[in-house]
C-alpha cells in the first residue's frame, strides 16, 4: 500500500479522518489523474442507506470513461488495498459504475450525466466540487 502523504495523492485524501471520506477523495483523485471533468463528491450517508458518498465524474469519450474507471480501480487497490464490489458498464463505456459499498463512483459521458442528473437527484446531500491537487 502507498503512503497517503506522498505527493501523488491529493492532500484531501491524507486529511480525511473518516474511511469513507478518504475513499471518496481518493476516487476523485484517481479520476483527476485521467483528466476527468466536473468531479463532484456528494455525502449522502445522512440521507440514504445506499452509500456514504457518491463521486461523479465526466469522461469525454468512451475510451476516457473506461480509462477513468480503470484508474479508480487501480489506485484504490494500490493505496487502500480495496477491490470494487462491482464494476459495471465497462463494455459500452458511456456510464461506468464502480461500487465499493460505502462509496459509489459514477463515470459518465456528458450526455448521460446531463440526462440522469444525479447531482439534482442527490441535491439534499452535501455537495463538494473537486479541485485538482496543487502542482
Amino acid at each position: 500500500m502507498t503512503d497517503l502523504s506522498t505527493p501523488s495523492v491529493h492532500p484531501a485524501v491524507a486529511a480525511a479522518t473518516d474511511p469513507s471520506e478518504k475513499l471518496a477523495w481518493l476516487i476523485a483523485d484517481a479520476a483527476d489523474d485521467r483528466k476527468a471533468g466536473e468531479i463532484t463528491l456528494i455525502k449522502i450517508g445522512e440521507v440514504s442507506v445506499l452509500a456514504d458518498y457518491l463521486v461523479i465524474a465526466t469522461g469525454f469519450s468512451n475510451v476516457q470513461v473506461k480509462a477513468i474507471a480503470t484508474s479508480i480501480d487501480d489506485k484504490v487497490e494500490e493505496v487502500l488495498g480495496r477491490n470494487a464490489k462491482s464494476l459495471q458498464g465497462m463494455n459500452e463505456g458511456s456510464w461506468v459504475l464502480v461500487d465499493y459499498g460505502d462509496v459509489i463512483a459514477h463515470v459518465m459521458l456528458p450526455d448521460e450525466r446531463e440526462y440522469y442528473s444525479l447531482e439534482a437527484f442527490w441535491a439534499h446531500g452535501e455537495v463538494t466540487q473537486f479541485e485538482p491537487k496543487p502542482v
